[in-house]
């Protein structure tokens, strides 16, 4: 059975996100515009990651959907 490359490649990105994630515990300062916001990075990182994949997500379905139109 032969090995794919997406798969393969899909879940070393997902070690290195979650050991990333994983080593990085500290506190930081976010200024959203005019709010200042204090929280861990690793909440800061999961976050970005979640809607950076459901932004690929949504993507990708309206690229699918042009192009069988």
């Amino acid at each position: 059975m032969p090995v794919r490359a997406k798969p393969v490649a899909a879940g070393l990105l997902a070690v290195a996100a979650v050991w990333f994630i994983a080593v990085n515990t500290e506190t930081v300062k976010i200024t959203l515009w005019v709010v200042n916001v204090s929280a861990p990075l690793w909440l800061i990182l999961v976050v970005t990651l979640l809607v950076g994949a459901v932004l690929g997500k949504l993507v990708s379905k309206r690229r699918a959907s042009k192009k069988r139109q």
